[in-house]
């Protein structure tokens, strides 16, 4: 839990080093004045969201200084570099829409290997004789699985 009083001084502390007032911080890290207002009066405690916001506008800021009072403000130049030079995350939507697009091209593929097929031994694409299907291998499509941003998800599988 944290200790609100203490809190507010490592704010303030922030707040005198980069020579701001409260409402020009509140609109730096884009947070209502009214809730940097309550926060430095004691009324409210930071929320998480909070804490964030200030953590991405202020690199220099240790969130484990912020909460706890331990540790250094600012930031060591060594710790604000290791920042800087993380990687940046792969995007799992990105993964997941190449993975489709594959199994779409894939599946294109398959059809147009069958309808190639199919026309070769019928002479027409559109006959009504059943035609001759390639053997199956390992790399047959088993199912496809299309992941929406809110959170649900389509099975299409063989049946």
């Amino acid at each position: 839990m944290i200790n609100t009083e203490s809190f507010i001084k490592r704010l303030e502390i922030i707040l005198d080093y980069y020579s701001l007032s409260a409402s020009s911080f509140a609109d730096k890290i884009g947070a209502q004045r009214s809730s940097m207002s309550h926060l430095l009066s004691g009324r409210n405690k930071p929320s998480l969201d909070f804490m964030l916001k200030i953590m991405e506008v202020f690199p220099d800021v240790d969130l484990y200084w912020l909460l706890n009072g331990k540790g250094s403000f600012p930031k060591s130049e060594d710790a604000i570099e290791t920042k800087r030079a993380a990687p940046t995350p792969i995007q799992i939507e990105t993964i997941a829409a190449t993975k489709i697009e594959k199994s779409i091209e894939a599946v294109a593929e398959k059809i147009s290997i069958s309808a190639n097929l199919t026309e070769a031994t019928n002479g027409s694409m559109f006959s009504k004789t059943p035609s001759v299907l390639p053997q199956k291998t390992d790399t047959e499509i088993e199912r496809i699985v299309i992941f929406y941003k809110n959170g649900t998800f389509k099975t299409y599988a063989e049946d």
